[in-house]
């Protein structure tokens, strides 16, 4: 998803002051504060290169099934975030 994609949802959403590259410092401080993510799987869950040049040749695993849960519990906690500040 393109960053003007998420731009234009939040102003559909009517959210000002917020840059999508916010949220994804927000979800990395949750990740490490919150979630205890280990830091391979929080940095892989925002696409970016984790390691050396030598520790990505030797990691094969794309850890898939870590980032999904971990995603699940940000969803968890974005949603209720939200919830509460509408009631």
């Amino acid at each position: 998803m393109s960053n003007m994609s998420m731009l234009m949802l939040l102003r559909r959403m009517k959210i000002e002051g917020v840059t999508v590259h916010g949220f994804r410092s927000m979800f990395r401080d949750w990740a490490s504060e919150v979630a205890n993510a280990p830091r391979e799987v929080a940095e892989m869950s925002l696409a970016h290169k984790v390691g050396s040049d030598v520790e990505r040749a030797y990691a094969r695993s794309d850890l898939l099934e870590r980032r999904r849960v971990l995603m699940g519990e940000w969803s968890q906690f974005v949603s209720s975030d939200c919830k509460s500040k509408k009631d």
